[in-house]
């Protein structure tokens, strides 16, 4: 019989409708801070499980009897701006809400709230809260970067003048939840370059907690949870799978599996494999839902672009502004918490080459057919040689057009492969800081001789020759040495984009040249 619960995409996780993870376990150190009475901040990328986990850990200490534990949202102050006496009434506002929804009568607000001068309505609502409470509060400060400019700070003096006087006089524990550090949080939104007035706007915070993504075991018993249930089980490739491909982002954790679920359905229940979620993964990206669609929004904002430029190109980052550019884009989620500097998962690398090649891409008019060979195969080469008539005609053309123009010929080649390959194959991308190029294969299914089912899989390696550097084709014969040998292939293909102001007319620099490798593979050169 089909499982009433649902892996979860939208909002909170309720235990009775959505497979989930203990909250409490995902972020430890918070009950022992709010015992000690402290203030302390909590953040993470979106839809990491947050709200989740911090409404759980209020509602059990409400429950256990020690504190009145509220978790509610700032978000209703976002429209107000730097109006802080409308955005302290719609904090005000929704707290008791959700008081009226969480507490017994004897636990909730003064009703009404106690008469205040505008500057200080919380602090004064807070106060005759707490002497009246018979329990000490523990606040949850949920979207706390909702607020902005003048009303976020606000908010934060009101706080730390507050603080002296808990537990008996003023909230015991204070919990500010966001997706950014409150160091880093900014004056207004929109990247404006001020903080808030001082070194330390939140400086009686006792530690800041980042919520991480799933663990590859908490993968699995998430997936489980799924399989006791409804006896649908994942092959062991189906969860190595689906880990590494989101690197255990919670969204798409849930997402890639409750797509898998719903287009397999359950009766009979069918073993989950990797070709599954593979199958998945494209159509998360093909409909690029909320969550995906977010991110996407944010890539052409200039502190974005200043990160995940130089990692599409391979370049390095540098400089104080790329520091706090960074942290933003870590913070987003966009790219991984530790290092090497790298896009987060899989998925996202895809997404993002994807969104940023879509306009080319929808004007690449081919009919895909044509590249398939008699035998089922992708023919490449006629591939490599359709682009480059495609390169030399309308290059420079789309060229200009691209916002990242550091990697703009790199996208219009990959947006060209994706024309071809949708709807068939995959092509997987690996690139990064510092690594001076950029790793396509391109695997395409087809039946063998024996009507067997198998991949064909094809390399290739893009770079860039770049003004007042040498000759790339060297360099990069030896990466492609590397990259084929750890796919296990003999031959390969380079491209080679000459960006030098001098490098002549691209109808005369396009050509393709016949190579070796340092080991000896084939490899196939496209200089354009």
């Amino acid at each position: 019989m089909a499982s009433m619960r649902r892996f979860n995409t939208a909002g909170p996780c309720d235990p009775e409708m959505h497979y989930m993870l203990p909250p409490e376990p995902r972020l430890p150190e918070a009950r022992g801070l709010v015992a000690q009475n402290g203030y302390f901040v909590v953040h993470a990328p979106r839809q990491t499980g947050k709200t989740t986990t911090l409404r759980a850990l209020a509602r059990t200490l409400t429950a256990e009897g020690t504190y009145a534990a509220l978790h509610f949202s700032c978000e209703a102050g976002e429209p107000a701006g730097d109006d802080y006496v409308a955005a302290q009434r719609a904090v005000l506002a929704d707290l008791r809400g959700r008081a009226a929804i969480e507490f017994p009568v004897e636990l909730r607000p003064p009703e009404p709230w106690p008469a205040s001068t505008p500057e200080h309505a919380l602090s004064d609502g807070l106060h005759a809260w707490a002497a009246r409470c018979p329990r000490p509060i523990a606040l949850f400060f949920d979207e706390i970067d909702a607020l902005r400019g003048e009303s976020l700070r606000s908010v934060l003096r009101q706080l730390r003048a507050g603080y002296p006087d808990r537990p008996r006089a003023f909230p015991a524990a204070v919990v500010l939840c966001g997706l950014r550090d409150v160091r880093d949080y900014k004056a207004a939104s929109g990247g404006d370059p001020s903080r808030l007035g001082t070194s330390s706007p939140f400086n009686i915070k006792l530690d800041s907690l980042r919520l991480g993504d799933f663990s590859e075991a908490e993968t699995k018993v998430l997936y489980a949870q799924h399989t006791a249930e409804t006896g649908q089980a994942f092959s062991e490739q189906a969860l190595a799978r689906a880990f590494e491909l989101t690197g255990g982002q919670p969204w798409l954790v849930n997402a890639l599996a409750r797509d898998v679920v719903e287009k397999l359905g359950m009766v009979p229940p069918t073993t989950i494999t990797d070709e599954h979620l593979e199958e998945a993964k494209e159509r998360l990206i093909l409909a690029r839902q909320t969550h995906l669609d977010s991110l996407v929004a944010r890539l052409h904002e200039p502190r974005v672009r200043r990160i995940i430029e130089p990692l599409l190109a391979g370049t390095v980052l540098i400089g104080d502004a790329y520091d706090d550019d960074f942290q933003f884009v870590r913070d987003l989620g966009l790219v991984a918490p530790d290092a090497p500097a790298r896009v987060a998962n899989p998925i996202y690398r895809e997404v993002i080459v994807r969104a940023l090649a879509t306009g080319i891409e929808h004007q690449v008019v081919l009919e895909p057919r044509r590249f398939i060979l008699p035998d089922g195969r992708l023919d490449l080469r006629l591939l490599l040689q359709e682009f480059s008539a495609f390169w030399i005609e309308h290059g420079e053309v789309l060229e200009s057009g691209i916002g990242y123009h550091e990697v703009a010929p790199q996208l219009v080649l990959m947006a060209f492969l994706q024309r071809v390959v949708n709807g068939g194959g995959y092509v997987d991308r690996e690139y990064g800081v510092g690594r001076g190029r950029i790793d396509l294969c391109v695997r395409w299914p087809y039946r063998d001789a024996a009507g067997v089912r198998t991949w064909q899989r094809e390399a290739i390696e893009l770079k860039v020759w770049a003004p007042r550097k040498p000759d790339p084709v060297e360099r990069g014969l030896a990466q492609l040495d590397e990259y084929l040998e750890g796919l296990g292939l003999d031959r390969g293909t380079l491209v080679i984009f000459d960006r030098r102001p001098d490098a002549g007319e691209l109808a005369v620099r396009t050509r393709f040249e016949e190579s070796r490798s340092p080991k000896g593979r084939k490899v196939t050169v496209l200089r354009g």
